[in-house]
């Protein structure tokens, strides 16, 4: 009966108009997070450190720049290093000074980066350029504790690590913002008619042509040139309320909990379908008393559902996927009936719909 809720719930949600913020559905080009990666080492760990080739090789190389050059064939092994990958987001318009959170990840078989500290690291962008630089106390949310015998017991996963405010921003990331006339949004979902809605919004408030919809994702829109102004022409427009376009028919089936999520304007054709002892009917044959003056047999569609048990439903307001659900809970079947049905119908071209398993 869940299922059935949310189905309906979702039914009645889908006919009311939506409108959103203009800065939760689109965002502007050029604007941007920017990815980084950087390699580097932890020390510190209570003999929980890895022993690789590659975590020994950085220990020396480390040594070696403070001046400590190690004999040939001397034991470099420590179960306090570990060899670690970072990894961290550059918001946009960071700048020099700022700071970001790092995530730290063991390369090796260290079991644990509890206790940590990881040594100045370079943080790198796709260009291979260095834009901010890591270091500091890590905090790990994970425990891990092992035996005398080799048992271990590991809560969540210790060999990942944050550092708050870990990395110092050192160089900014170009951006167009500031670039030419125009600004672009581009929609998070492309919609033709969202796109269309967002350029009518904006014109109705700063006049026709000022927006123009480029294809079903991006918005052009004439801006001033002056950085100052800019801010403030873009903090109206992404406050504006704009509604948006009704999503395709969609049905989304989840296998494994059995959860059924059908979407707005999803509608079936008549057809019949058998699945054990449960039968689902949709038809639309015309009834009515014997035609004469005129008058004509009025169609009616229905969805009719019967199994051994003797249930049977007849709905004569229109043959929805709605009904169809209603039906089938009612008799008692199970979630795998109603997705069998519902995918049966598909394969038949009678589900005006996408069907999405997940």
């Amino acid at each position: 009966m869940k299922t059935l809720f949310l189905t309906l719930f979702l039914f009645l949600w889908g006919g009311l108009a939506s409108a959103e913020r203009l800065k939760d559905i689109a965002s502007v080009e050029g604007v941007r997070d920017n990815q980084l990666f950087g390699y580097g080492l932890v020390i510190g760990l209570n003999g929980t450190g890895d022993d690789t080739d590659f975590t020994n090789q950085s220990f020396i190389s480390m040594l070696n720049q403070f001046g400590i050059n190690l004999p040939d064939g001397a034991d470099t092994d420590s179960d306090n290093v570990a060899a670690v990958s970072l990894t961290a987001t550059l918001p946009p318009f960071s700048k020099p000074g700022q700071t970001i959170d790092v995530t730290v990840s063991s390369l090796g078989n260290a079991s644990s980066l509890q206790g940590g500290t990881l040594l100045l690291s370079a943080l790198k962008g796709a260009d291979g350029q260095v834009y901010a630089i890591a270091q500091g106390n890590l905090v790990v949310g994970g425990l891990g504790v092992g035996g005398a015998d080799g048992s271990r017991q590991s809560i969540a996963t210790p060999t990942v690590a944050r550092i708050p405010n870990g990395a110092s921003v050192e160089k900014a990331v170009a951006n167009s913002f500031n670039r030419g006339d125009t600004l672009t949004f581009n929609l998070n979902r492309p919609d033709f008619t969202t796109a269309k809605q967002v350029a009518d919004k904006i014109n109705g408030l700063l006049g026709p042509g000022v927006a123009q919809s480029l294809d079903a994702t991006s918005i052009r829109v004439t801006a001033p040139r002056d950085p100052s102004q800019r801010v403030t022409f873009l903090s109206i427009l992404e406050n504006l309320d704009v509604e948006l376009g009704r999503e395709r028919a969609k049905i989304v089936v989840n296998s494994r909990t059995g959860t059924i999520i059908i979407g707005q304007d999803v509608t079936v054709s008549p057809a019949a379908v058998t699945h054990g002892s449960l039968t689902v009917t949709i038809n639309a044959n015309p009834v009515g008393e014997f035609p004469g003056a005129g008058q004509e047999l009025a169609p009616r569609q229905g969805v009719e559902t019967d199994e051994e048990s003797g249930h049977m439903f007849v709905f004569n307001q229109g043959a929805s996927l709605n009904d169809i659900v209603r039906a089938v809970n009612q008799v008692g079947a199970a979630p795998g009936d109603v997705m069998a049905i519902l995918e049966g119908l598909k394969q038949a071209g009678a589900l005006n719909a996408d069907l999405v398993v997940i």
